[in-house]
């Protein structure tokens, strides 16, 4: 099975505009993001899918594929599954954001690992939840799963609910880079907005309502999404320049 990554990448970001274009450490957000999904080497061909000529230029300009997607499309999974169908991609679909700069070979190998299973079509990773202000913060996704790594509800609360206060209860957070067999992408971004994904404003909860099994990865990669100017500050400090 070929496997295919596509970095969905925004001009108009609400809280950060042009934040594909930010500079990190010299270079554009973006290209990060591309550079660590090529090093390691997992995939048959690595496409942005942006809604910018601004992006599109700065980045082919490095030698990047990009494909240029209507700036109405509401999400980056609507971008991927366009530019899927666009370039008749027929495999394994990643879709990793645009705004992960720090994403690691071994999350994204896990996740395309998790395929070798038939019965997955879709799968996503999660880590545990080790800072304790998160527990609370509504922008860090909670996650809880079954006893075969399929999830069971995603939420910007904190689950499970800890009733008895047991000091061995943990927690996970969602990563939202995820994996799609090609049939299945098309099938989901056809599918209308269910009432947990608008009530959560949680994308992957459309999947849940209708049926289709997430198959979770849990990876030791923390990684920080970028989405505000603060965060890209966060990050200069993690790498310690």
């Amino acid at each position: 099975m070929k496997r295919y990554a596509i970095i969905p990448a925004r001009y108009g970001s609400t809280r950060f505009p042009g934040k594909a274009l930010a500079t990190l450490f010299g270079k554009p957000m973006i290209l990060h993001v591309y550079e660590k999904v090529k090093q390691s080497a997992l995939f048959d061909e690595v496409y942005i899918a942006t809604d910018d000529m601004r992006i599109s230029r700065t980045v082919e300009a490095s030698g990047a594929k990009t494909v240029l997607t209507d700036p109405s499309l509401p999400s980056g999974t609507d971008r991927c599954a366009v530019t899927a169908k666009e370039l008749d991609l027929k495999g394994l679909i990643i879709n990793v954001q645009g705004d992960e700069p720090l994403i690691e070979s071994a999350a994204l190998e896990a996740l395309c690992e998790a395929f070798e299973d038939p019965e997955v079509r879709m799968a996503s990773l999660m880590t545990p939840l080790l800072n304790k202000p998160d527990y609370h913060n509504p922008n860090v996704v909670k996650v809880v799963v079954d006893s075969f790594s399929n999830a069971m509800y995603f939420s910007r609360s904190l689950i499970p609910f800890n009733r008895d206060n047991d000091p061995r209860m943990h927690y996970f957070r969602h990563v939202g880079v995820y994996g799609f067999r090609h049939d299945l992408l098309q099938e989901f971004v056809a599918l209308p907005p269910g009432h947990y994904e608008m009530t959560e404003k949680l994308e992957q909860l459309r999947a849940l309502e209708n049926g289709i099994k997430i198959r979770m990865v849990e990876t030791s990669y923390q990684g920080i999404g970028v989405d505000t100017p603060q965060d890209l500050e966060a990050i200069t400090l993690k790498m310690g320049r």
